[in-house]
């Protein structure tokens, strides 16, 4: 943990000085989940709150780059399912994780909190990152973040964004427990907890008009359908 204050110090370097020319700030609102040992297959399984922000410099209408920091909770237990091994076994967590991570972010249509009221449009997004994990144990474990979502231009430097992120990570200790698997089953798909965020987010763009910008070029007019 001693060495998250100087990721977001370099963050907040790094977000200060391309700032100056396209930039999109965020906060993001939702729930949190886990899928593991406990909970194998349910999405959306035991959601607890969840929050962050993030920052996105643009370099195209279809390509950004965006850094989160995110927090939520993470919870589950054995007795939600019914099968008579989680019964039996009746093991439970409580955990919280926070995540610094770097995105790619590709559009499917040309947009820009610069454009035209209700642009929008569907996105994905990909990169990699670190979590800090508070549950039995600490430990900070790298992340694969993947995202799919929705934009929409609300006003002329405002936007309202859906989004559904999980986590690839690589650690087998969100809940206390190991995988219950024959050694020839045992593999990464199997032997590594994942979680979730999904949410709304409210994003706002600081633009320096003094400067030409002709990235945005094809977004100033009518989209081509």
């Amino acid at each position: 943990m001693k060495r998250l204050p100087w990721i977001i110090f370099l963050i907040s370097i790094f977000t200060s000085a391309a700032g100056q020319r396209s930039a999109d700030y965020g906060i993001l609102g939702g729930i949190s989940s886990y899928l593991g040992d406990i909970n194998p297959n349910r999405l959306l399984y035991s959601p607890q709150p969840a929050g962050g922000i993030f920052y996105r410099y643009n370099l195209h209408p279809r390509q950004s780059l965006r850094a989160n920091i995110l927090y939520g909770g993470l919870r589950g237990n054995d007795l939600d399912f019914n099968n008579s091994f989680q019964q039996s076994r009746a093991e439970s967590f409580s955990a919280t994780v926070g995540e610094v991570v770097l995105q790619f972010e590709f559009n499917f249509l040309p947009y820009t909190t610069l454009g035209k009221t209700w642009d929008f449009t569907p996105y994905i997004a990909a990169g990699a990152g670190a979590a800090f994990i508070n549950s039995e144990y600490s430990s900070i474990e790298p992340v694969i973040p993947f995202s799919f979502g929705f934009k929409v231009n609300i006003h002329k430097n405002m936007g309202l964004e859906a989004e559904y992120g999980f986590r690839k990570s690589f650690y087998d200790n969100f809940d206390g427990l190991n995988d219950m698997v024959s050694p020839s089953d045992y593999g990464l798909i199997h032997n590594n907890d994942w979680y979730s965020f999904m949410g709304l987010a409210f994003t706002w763009k600081i633009f320096n008009r003094m400067t030409a910008c002709p990235t945005y070029n094809d977004v100033d007019g009518k989209r081509k359908r």
